[in-house]
């Protein structure tokens, strides 16, 4: 499995992000260790807003890739309502299953 994040900064941006590990990925980004993304290095990881599963690294990419096309307010609808209809992505969304995050540890 592979997964693709979307991460709230303390300054508000919104990070997107692909891990084959979601923990460990969360990890990375909170405690800022040498492992974390540049991005999340400057702009601190303050919580996991949503994440999708899907079959392999390929998927997740297009999945990633497309989320960063979008403008932030179409992200934030994405993580409010998991509006996935307005968002014209040229995906399958049926790869792609949303998770809860709720048993993510992210501190």
């Amino acid at each position: 499995m592979y997964y693709v994040y979307m991460l709230r900064c303390q300054d508000n941006s919104i990070y997107t992000g692909i891990a084959k590990n979601l923990q460990k990925r969360m990890n990375d980004h909170f405690t800022r260790n040498k492992n974390c993304a540049k991005y999340t290095l400057n702009h601190k990881a303050q919580k996991l807003e949503c994440a999708w599963e899907t079959l392999n690294k390929s998927l997740a990419s297009k999945l990633e890739y497309n989320i960063k096309q979008l403008p932030k307010n179409k992200k934030e609808d994405l993580i409010k309502n998991n509006n996935t209809t307005s968002l014209n992505l040229k995906i399958n969304w049926k790869m792609y299953n949303k998770i809860d995050i709720s048993s993510i540890i992210t501190d």
